[in-house]
Order: structure tokens, then C-alpha cells, then sequence
């Protein structure tokens, strides 16, 4: 599979505990529930949804993206049912280098039980293998020490530190970048 087909035929994954599917605007009012969360944003520099319809816009624009070539963005579900409860994505594309930028995000009432730590790999070998990209890159903030150990864990490599690149909440914050090969990946 290639990226052409990547955009024509959105493949679900799926994990030991995990379904990792594509978002759906049904997944609107779930993913309110970690856009809304002041907690949750935080971690990537944001200010939280003030309205069920603000995230229903953002999932419109996820899918619109999907169309556009733009972005690809899976939900987490629980293997026992078909509830949200986080994401991860695929943006910020460069065909020409076959890179993308991965983002990701989880409702704090699941932070600290692995689940990250086991829908990523399976995001990242996706990415590696089907879209057949060379290079993915996370830009975590710096201060969100959590996402960077994760990133590092999976054998990103800290490339370089962006001084006071987001203004969040009254203050500049430091974003990192940190990168992944697939010839470190895939060996």
C-alpha cells in the first residue's frame, strides 16, 4: 500500500486491549470529552473546546482533511466496546520526503495504563509499512516530559529544541522536535 492508497482506503488496526479506527462525526461528543478537558490540552498548548459544536467542527475538518489529502486521524477504542477515548494522527505531510508528523491525545481517565504506549507502535509500523513513509516526526512541548519519555521509548531521537515556539496560557513554551527513520523501525 502507498500513500495514494492510504487516502482511498482507511485501514482500522487493531492491538491486544485496542481498535484503532478512523474518526467518524459520530465520535463528535467523545472526543468533546478530551477537547473540553483543560487537563488534557494542555499537554499540546491548546485551550479546551468551550462547545460540543466547537469539536464537531474540528471532526468536520479532520474528515474534510482526510478528503483533502491532508490528514489521516484514528480513534482509540477499547477492544469490548466502541467508546472513544483518544486519538492519534498522521498530519503536517511531505510527500516529497515521505515524512509526517504524528500527534496524538488521551482522556486523562486513562492516562498512566499503557494505552498509548500500545496503540503508537502499531500507528508507527502502519505509517512505516503502508504509507511507506521514510521519516516521522513528534513536536511535543518540552514541558509535557510524559509524550517526550513515550516518543523516546519508541526510538524517536531528540533532534532539536524550538525556544518559546507556543504562547500557552500567558507564557512561551519550548517545543521540541524529535525524529524517527524507518530503517530504525524496521530492522
Amino acid at each position: 500500500m502507498t500513500l495514494d492508497e492510504v487516502f482511498r482506503h482507511f485501514s482500522t488496526l487493531e492491538t491486544a486491549r485496542l481498535r484503532i479506527r478512523p474518526l467518524q462525526i459520530i465520535d463528535s461528543e467523545a472526543m468533546y470529552e478530551i477537547k473540553s478537558n483543560p487537563e488534557a490540552t494542555a499537554k499540546y498548548g491548546q485551550q479546551p473546546d468551550k462547545s460540543l459544536e466547537d469539536t464537531r467542527v474540528w471532526v468536520e475538518r479532520r474528515l474534510e482533511d482526510y478528503e483533502k489529502r491532508e490528514d489521516v486521524y484514528w480513534v482509540f477504542t477499547l477492544k469490548e466496546n466502541d467508546r472513544v477515548i483518544g486519538g492519534c494522527c498522521f498530519w503536517n505531510f511531505d510527500p516529497t520526503s515521505s515524512c509526517a508528523e504524528i500527534g496524538y491525545e488521551l482522556h486523562p481517565a486513562y492516562w498512566n495504563m499503557g494505552i498509548t504506549s500500545e496503540a503508537l507502535p502499531a500507528v508507527v509500523t502502519y505509517g512505516f509499512t503502508e504509507m511507506e513513509l521514510h521519516r516521522i516526526e513528534g513536536l511535543p512541548l518540552a514541558s509535557n516530559e510524559q509524550s517526550v519519555r513515550l516518543l523516546q521509548k519508541l526510538g524517536f531521537k531528540r533532534e532539536r529544541t524550538i525556544r518559546e515556539r507556543i504562547f500557552f496560557r500567558g507564557r512561551y513554551e519550548d517545543q521540541l522536535i524529535l525524529g524517527l527513520l524507518r530503517d530504525d523501525w524496521i530492522e
